[in-house]
């Protein structure tokens, strides 16, 4: 019987270890599964992409935002007023400045800030386009009494200076410049306003790489077309070529549409007669029939045009140059702006011919 009793102690025993043996396997921590990730209390980890995603874009937003150079804009004229339109539709921050403070009024009702002088703009701006008529408005604004060159900036200041001025004057405003912390780049343009306006201006850039660099971030805005062609003045010595060509183009143009009123043609089937041919062209396209027709809506000033042609000829001088057809079209925009067409559009041009309608059938 004792063996017996031994037996049934033995087999309890064993029963009772093997049982706690069990337990204790079921509830043993089991190794992390890497699969899972790590952790005593480790699950299916959570799908953050989206998380990152999301904050790498805000910091890159961000980081974009606080990069974004502060835009100023002096002169506010037909073409400083667009360019400033344009980067405010771009959403940058725009603070402007005028003679004219009335000429602001649209523009801060969009969102633009106002400075009360040049010097003002730039103690505000990294950057700033100047939009002026002539050398001598160019240079006040930067080196005047309450010019650009005395604000106090801050940080290294670049000048675009988008007018169109003489190739020597750029060059030396551009040397007086480097010697007080400020960068200048020459951005004559070609396009007008409505080509400002929808950011397809072509830009002539002559300036150090670095100040061109920095100018781009700002004019991309506003050109599909962009050259930087050399040091400060190579941009406004590429504006003469370009206003040669349209401003002699010019009288061509109202002579061979002088003709065509004087032969009764109708002057848009003229156009579409000589599209694609040789004697197409940009300027073609845009005024043959509005100088047929008359139409003298505000393009480009014939004042203006004078100011290039007389640039175009000082330039030729100084490389001892004879251009008889520069010195012909010069004198026709003195007569012009004598007839008291200074401020009025290119197309008036016309008036230098009479009327002229119908003169064939009649002859």
């Amino acid at each position: 019987m004792a063996d017996a009793h031994a037996a049934r102690q033995a087999r309890h025993r064993d029963a009772r270890d093997g049982g706690h043996a069990a337990g204790r396997a079921r509830h043993r921590r089991l190794p992390p599964d890497p699969s899972l990730g790590a952790g005593p209390r480790a699950s299916r980890p959570r799908d953050t992409s989206n998380i990152r995603t999301h904050r790498r874009k805000q910091s890159m937003a961000e980081k974009e935002a606080t990069s974004q150079p502060r835009v100023g804009v002096a002169g506010l004229g037909v073409m400083g007023s667009a360019i400033a339109r344009r980067l405010l539709d771009c959403g940058k921050a725009v603070t402007v400045t005028s003679r004219r403070p009335e000429a602001a009024a649209d523009l801060l009702a969009a969102g633009a800030l106002w400075a009360e002088s040049p010097a003002a703009l730039a103690a505000a701006c990294d950057v700033i386009i100047v939009s002026a008529n002539n050398d001598a408005q160019v240079e006040d604004i930067a080196f005047g009494a309450n010019g650009i060159a005395g604000g106090g900036a801050a940080t290294r200041l670049t000048l675009v200076d988008m007018s169109t001025i003489s190739a020597q004057q750029t060059a030396r405003l551009a040397a007086r410049a480097a010697g007080m912390n400020m960068g200048w780049v020459d951005a004559p343009l070609s396009g007008g306003a409505p080509a400002a306006l929808q950011g397809r201006m072509t830009l002539f850039l002559g300036g150090e790489a670095s100040d061109v660099a920095t100018a781009r971030t700002v004019l991309s805005d506003l050109s599909n077309r962009m050259t930087h062609l050399g040091p400060a003045g190579s941009g406004q010595a590429v504006k003469v070529i370009n206003q040669v060509l349209v401003g002699i183009g010019i009288f061509a143009l109202s002579e061979s549409a002088s003709l065509a009123n004087a032969s009764g043609l109708d002057p848009k089937l003229v156009v579409q007669a000589l599209t694609g041919g040789r004697a197409d062209s940009v300027i073609f396209q845009e005024f043959f029939a509005k100088f047929a027709d008359r139409d003298y809506t505000p393009t480009g000033r014939i004042g203006n045009m004078l100011k290039d042609m007389q640039n175009a000829q000082d330039l030729g001088r100084g490389a001892n140059l004879a251009l008889p057809f520069i010195s012909l079209s010069l004198d026709l925009n003195r007569w012009l702006v004598a007839q008291g067409l200074g401020d009025a559009d290119i197309a008036a041009t016309m008036e230098f011919y009479g009327k002229g309608k119908g003169a064939a059938q009649g002859a």
